[in-house]
């Protein structure tokens, strides 16, 4: 039995999706939302397999909530629902830890397969996205680290980050101290010419300084 989470601030759709997973064979609907405001607490209440999240919705988006999700149980899949197919919100989603990238347009033809993929491990993507993807690896030359002067320890940091790691896991997982990470991460928002670690994940994951 799959377990799922709904956010969504439609409410139609959400009563909609609701139905559509709840009378499906192997699936069960534990939760339900408008918001993501509680999602810490309703994510330890409803301990669900994979959580289905909006990105547009009142109060705290459903980027933020994705690093809420993970860093409360990184085992939990997320797997985007949303309108939107530009570059920015893409890779914001997927560096902050989401699992998979459905465009609401494809919920009809896509939407269980895609539950299902994400909790074997899958990374499901409407097929528009996975194209976007692959044509912006594709397109852009690998760069080597030298280009940029990150070092191996500013690439591990930028790599947990983009596991939807917190400042102060990365710490713990680099035995060093928050204060550390956060002066490795300001030379590495120099050397890439951005002003946060969402940008930073997007262009080293686009430049292929992570993987």
């Amino acid at each position: 039995m799959i377990t799922v989470s709904i956010y969504e601030d439609n409410n139609q759709l959400r009563s909609l999706l609701e139905l559509l997973i709840g009378n499906t064979e192997n699936f069960s609907v534990v939760g339900s939302y408008s918001h993501g405001q509680d999602i810490t607490e309703q994510i330890l209440i409803d301990r669900p397999d994979v959580v289905l999240m909006d990105i547009d919705m009142p109060g705290r988006d459903g980027i933020e909530c994705v690093s809420r999700i993970k860093e409360t149980n990184a085992s939990i899949r997320v797997l985007m629902h949303t309108v939107f197919e530009d570059d920015d919100r893409l890779f914001a989603c997927l560096s902050h830890g989401a699992d998979g990238y459905l465009l609401k347009k494809d919920t009809a033809t896509h939407l269980l397969n895609a539950l299902s993929e994400v909790t074997k491990g899958g990374g499901p993507m409407s097929p528009s996205i996975a194209r976007r993807v692959l044509k912006t690896f594709l397109h852009i030359p690998h760069a080597k680290q030298d280009d940029y002067g990150i070092t191996e320890r500013e690439q591990q940091i930028l790599q947990l980050l983009s596991q939807g790691y917190t400042y102060r896991m990365i710490a713990i997982q680099c035995q060093i101290s928050v204060e550390t990470v956060r002066r490795h991460l300001k030379n590495v928002y120099q050397k890439l010419h951005v002003q946060c670690g969402t940008e930073a994940v997007a262009k080293a994951i686009r430049e292929q300084l992570i993987k």
